[in-house]
């Protein structure tokens, strides 16, 4: 077995979910921001993607944060007559980000992390044996 290229592999897998826990946080701090005037769009959700890639270095596939997508999903609205971005009717757009969809992708995020950091540190305590064996 490889060591150095399972920890490779896995610390690709970290930093690709490192980014889409940044996307998300993104997302949720924008979660009730409206555009700043009328006719303008307020925040749009933004989506990561992934991709792999060949590490020519380890001879393997690795995982990689892709291109952040914008989602297309049509923005919600609020009865807010008074507010500058308040249309003809008192309405003003609202972001596209739903909060409880956003946590529940963080948590999924961190959960893939965390099986990640797992397979870091097996991977050194497998070392760590292999090391005590041949000095043994």
């Amino acid at each position: 077995m490889d060591f150095m290229k399972t920890i490779a592999i896995a610390a690709s897998g970290l930093k690709a979910q490192s980014g889409r826990m940044r996307v998300i946080a993104e997302n949720l701090a924008n979660a009730d921001s409206v555009a700043p005037r009328a006719g303008m769009e307020p925040y749009r959700r933004r989506v990561p993607t992934f991709e792999t890639e060949l590490n020519r270095q380890i001879g393997s596939e690795v995982v990689k944060l892709g291109r952040i997508e914008e989602d297309t999903s049509p923005f919600g609205t609020r009865y807010e007559p008074g507010h500058p971005a308040a249309d003809a009717r008192g309405y003003v757009q609202t972001p596209n980000v739903n909060s409880l969809i956003e946590q529940m992708d963080f948590r999924q995020a961190q959960r893939s992390y965390e099986a990640n950091v797992g397979v870091v540190s097996a991977t050194r305590r497998m070392i760590s044996r292999t090391i005590d064996i041949l000095r043994g």
